[in-house]
């Protein structure tokens, strides 16, 4: 997955950060990068950040300064342009998704409750915050921080529910599981 089709799926689901009261945010990685000048080293950092209600709505952001808390203030501000509203079933996901972003792909397994929350750090993160409670993952390819939570949250962005599944099919829900 690349990284405009990423932005169509987040336009597609995308929510209204006024329309979400109480939002938690966590910091994912800060990455300082040098540029050596004639006077010395000049830094810069970037900072990539995950913003969640917890309960469904979740999204990433990216943002980069001379000093680390405007480039976290810049990643939340990122972040929460780019919300979105995922399906829940009971604590888990509705069913098995997988999504590359990159050289990253991110299997994610729905699990029977009291598994927890069976995944990296990264991935963790971005799962925790968007309200998942019993969940199994897997990754291949690179496990790059930013890359891996980048696909986890494409997962994300392509599970449907039962319903939508039987608008788009033409069908009735329940003709859907025969």
């Amino acid at each position: 997955m690349n990284k405009g089709k990423l932005k169509r799926l987040v336009m597609r689901d995308r929510v209204r950060s006024e329309e979400i009261a109480d939002l938690e945010e966590g910091l994912l990685k800060v990455v300082r990068s040098t540029k050596v000048v004639k006077g010395g080293r000049r830094f810069r950092f970037a900072a990539f950040m995950v913003v969640g209600n917890k309960d469904g709505v979740v999204g990433l952001g990216y943002g980069k300064a001379n000093e680390i808390p405007e480039a976290v203030r810049k990643a939340v501000g990122d972040a929460k342009k780019h919300l979105v509203r995922i399906k829940l079933k009971n604590g888990t996901i509705p069913h098995e998704v997988v999504a590359k972003y990159c050289a990253s792909n991110v299997l994610l397994m729905p699990a029977t409750q009291g598994t927890g929350v069976i995944a990296g750090n990264n991935i963790r993160a971005v799962l925790e915050y968007a309200g998942v409670k019993n969940i199994l993952s897997k990754t291949y390819g690179s496990r790059n921080a930013i890359n891996s939570a980048k696909a986890a949250f494409a997962c994300l962005c392509n599970l449907s529910s039962a319903v939508a599944i039987a608008e788009k099919r033409g069908k009735e829900v329940m003709e859907i599981f025969q």
